[in-house]
């Protein structure tokens, strides 16, 4: 098995506080793409035991990245946000698309962590419409957990796939 990101050393251009959070992505994103390899194209949309399906997790890993960041910017989501938002779990590509979609987002998050301020961590972000508090650090490290929560089910709903 390889080195996990996390003992590989510092991940170049992110700020020392944030490496936990890069560290996580890359980690995510490796894993993922491992674990998609050779998986069966008309299996990415089941729901065994009615759980999510591996198509959703590829969508909402790309979505939810996009949408905490955007929070972590100080910003709103726009009207595309919320549409893709609405529309995840909906089958609407392949597994290489979503894996690619997923792997783009990772680089833009990567780029985002690359250009935080760690003097901003600790600055006040309102998320969603109701404004719910959050700093810019919350939301970040969020991402992370929240992509690795998700990396976690879609490998057991992979394996579970792959064993029936």
């Amino acid at each position: 098995m390889a080195t996990e990101y996390w003992m590989q050393g510092p991940v170049a251009g992110i700020p020392a506080l944030l490496q936990p959070v890069a560290h996580a992505l890359l980690q995510a994103r490796a894993e993922i793409n491992a674990l998609m390899n050779g998986f069966p194209e008309d299996r990415l949309w089941e729901q065994p035991a009615g759980v999510a399906a591996p198509g959703f997790h590829l969508q909402h890993l790309r979505g939810v990245l996009d949408r905490l960041f955007t929070y972590a910017r100080g910003e709103f989501l726009s009207p595309q946000q919320l549409e893709e938002l609405a529309a995840e779990g909906k089958p609407a590509a392949t597994a290489t698309v979503l894996l690619e979609a997923f792997s783009q987002q990772v680089d833009k998050a990567l780029a985002q962590l690359s250009q935080t301020d760690p003097a901003t961590l600790n600055d006040f972000r309102g998320v969603g419409r109701k404004q719910l508090p959050s700093t810019v650090q919350g939301l970040l490290f969020h991402a992370a957990e929240h992509t690795m929560r998700h990396t976690g089910q879609l490998l057991v709903t992979v394996r579970i796939l792959g064993s029936s």
